[in-house]
C-alpha cells in the first residue's frame, strides 16, 4: 500500500512539472535559417548572376532540385518554446540571371537595430519571467507569511 501511496504521489509531482509553466524544462531560444536584412535585400538588382546573390544574401536554406531556379530563404526566431519572428524569401532566376524576388518585410541591419535601441527587448516582452521592480512573486509571499522572508 505504501508503495502504491509513493508512486501516486511521484507521478502527482512530475505531473505538476508540465502543468506548471514555470517548473517546466529550460528551452533555448532558437534561431533558425537564413537572417536575412533590408539592406541585403536592396543590393539585390534584376540580372545579377547565382554566384553574385549568393554573396548578397548568403547560402539559401532551400535549393530544392525540383525548382532549381528558385531560392527559398527562411528564419525562425523561437523564445521559451514560442515564435516570435518567422520570415520568408524567395529569389528566382531565368537563365542563371535573378528574375524578380518576393517575401516578408526584412528587419534593418543589426546595427541599425542597436542605434535604435532595440534587440531582444523589443521582440517580446511579454515572455519575460522576471519579477518587475517591487513585484514579489508566490514563493516570495509565501515566505512572507510564514515570517522566513525579510
Amino acid at each position: 500500500m505504501r508503495s502504491v501511496l509513493g508512486a501516486v504521489s511521484l507521478t502527482l509531482m512530475l505531473g505538476a512539472c508540465s502543468y506548471l509553466p514555470n517548473l517546466g524544462v529550460y528551452k533555448l531560444d532558437i534561431n533558425q535559417g537564413n537572417y536575412v536584412t533590408q539592406d541585403q535585400v536592396e543590393r539585390l538588382k534584376v540580372g545579377l548572376t547565382r554566384q553574385q546573390v549568393k554573396s548578397a544574401l548568403g547560402t539559401p536554406l532551400v535549393a530544392d532540385a525540383f525548382h532549381a531556379n528558385r531560392w527559398d530563404y527562411a528564419y525562425e526566431f523561437r523564445r521559451q518554446g514560442k515564435t516570435l519572428e518567422h520570415r520568408q524569401f524567395t529569389v528566382y532566376f531565368v537563365d542563371d540571371k535573378l528574375a524578380r524576388w518576393e517575401g516578408d518585410e526584412m528587419p534593418p541591419p543589426p546595427a541599425e537595430v542597436a542605434r535604435a535601441g532595440g534587440g531582444d527587448a523589443a521582440l517580446d516582452k511579454s515572455l519575460s519571467t522576471a519579477p518587475k521592480t517591487g513585484q514579489t512573486n508566490w514563493l516570495e509571499d509565501l515566505l512572507k507569511k510564514l515570517g522566513w522572508w525579510q
